[in-house]
């Protein structure tokens, strides 16, 4: 699914396209910590922790519990990942696998056995 052409900008593509040309997780917090609230970066990071549990088949309750999100944006974050534009599933799905295949490799760097 296509995203809304609604929110692209020259300046939403210029930050995208930076944000594709960091190298490591240090290299986003150096970046959202001066461009985000602490509050903002922990919601963007609650929000994508209910999606991650509601593709996995978290409850709602469970979901409470670990955020503290109330069940109107659980139920929101729920739409998105079903009439979204797939963004969540995206980046979910490649975190999976990039999980997936870490857990191949020994520490020394070669698939295990």
């Amino acid at each position: 699914m296509s995203f809304d052409e609604r929110l692209r900008s020259p300046a939403t593509d210029r930050l995208f396209e930076a944000m594709l040309l960091l190298e490591s997780v240090e290299e986003f917090y150096q970046l959202f910590e001066d461009l985000c609230t602490i509050g903002e970066i922990e919601t963007l990071a609650a929000r994508f922790r209910a999606a991650e549990m509601l593709h996995r088949g978290g409850t709602y309750e469970e979901i409470v519990r670990e955020t503290g999100m109330s069940s109107a944006t659980i139920s929101r974050i729920k739409r998105f990942l079903r009439y979204g534009a797939d963004g969540y599933l995206l980046a979910l799905e490649r975190l999976q696998a990039a999980d997936e295949e870490s857990e191949e490799e020994s520490p020394g760097g070669y698939p295990s056995t």
